[in-house]
């Protein structure tokens, strides 16, 4: 299978939990606490690994709560680089409310690396040897430029490497200024690159080809929530629409959806194909409660269904 790598700045300890019901003003009881390594490339590694390839993670870590994600890694068999930092790696939480099932989300602000630190992450993926896919995702945490996205651009066509990207905000907007080969906005993120407060779906298919007609991309997979997904390209305009499931979690769907696309793609399948099977990547990974990913049993039978759905 083709080398692939992923890169996280802002990785995290994802600890998730339940309560009864969300009451202020109570000590509430919470079930046994669930801690896995998160945040966006750490994650798309996760899934690439249970979907049964293999990816190398890049990122920072420090402190005592660095030790331990790295402790959770290592558990999961992942490959990693790890860039020691002088702060400590961040924590997130998520509580279900089990009176309602809603789910809340509390995400704590990404720790500020130094420029050294950032720049030797950027050194391990020019260090790294035969590489066919790099996979950058997530938030960008203080201290971090908002072009690190586009300097990996620079350095995938250097290694001649797919440079897949899924983030937000000026990152995404320089990255795609540079030029990409895959983009995974959603609605609301391709809406920022337009420059416009929203986007229907039918603008969709005609604003990717823009985006690409200046460079900016030669794929664009815009995921679209319990919609699916529609990919472009100068040939092709696909909707996968996924199957109905009854939704546990959406957290980590995106980069189940991406670790998916990528995993296809590395096996030589077409680019409908790959995101027919993110598609069914994403929405096995809301079949699972907390942060779990997807499971590969319940991704490959997602993935009749989306191509009995999508012919």
């Amino acid at each position: 299978m083709p080398a692939i790598i992923t890169i996280t700045f802002s990785p995290c300890i994802d600890k998730s939990t339940a309560v009864p019901a969300l009451v202020p003003e109570k000590k509430l009881v919470c079930a046994a606490p669930k801690l896995e390594p998160g945040g966006g490339g750490i994650n798309i590694a996760r899934a690439i690994k249970k979907l049964g390839g293999a990816a190398t993670a890049i990122f920072p870590s420090g402190g005592y709560t660095g030790k331990y994600f790295n402790h959770l890694l290592e558990a999961e068999n992942i490959d990693s680089v790890i860039i020691e930092t002088r702060n400590e790696t961040r924590e997130n939480i998520i509580v279900v409310d089990q009176a309602n099932n809603n789910q809340y989300r509390f995400g704590m602000p990404g720790t500020e690396l130094a420029a050294t630190e950032w720049k030797k992450c950027l050194q391990a993926v020019e260090e790294m040897s035969d590489v066919e896919f790099i996979i950058a995702s997530g938030s960008l945490p203080p201290g971090v430029p908002d072009n690190i996205y586009a300097l990996l651009a620079k350095i995938a066509k250097i290694k001649k490497a797919k440079f897949i990207v899924d983030t937000s905000g000026d990152a995404l907007k320089q990255a795609v200024a540079e030029g990409v080969y895959l983009l995974k906005p959603n609605l609301g993120e391709l809406s920022y690159l337009a420059g416009k407060k929203e986007l229907q779906v039918n603008e969709v298919k005609n604003i990717a080809r823009e985006i690409m007609a200046k460079g900016g991309c030669e794929v664009m997979v815009v995921s679209m929530g319990a919609a699916g997904a529609m990919l472009v390209t100068g040939e092709i305009a696909e909707i996968c629409t996924p199957p109905v499931v009854e939704r546990k979690s959406t957290v980590g769907a995106g980069d189940s959806m991406v670790a998916g696309i990528v995993f296809y793609l590395a096996q030589g399948k077409s680019l409908l194909q790959a995101v027919q099977y993110g598609v069914a990547c994403g929405t096995a990974a809301t079949l699972n409660a907390g942060t779990e990913l997807c499971k590969k049993e319940d991704a490959d039978r997602l993935y009749q269904q989306v191509q009995t759905s999508n012919p």
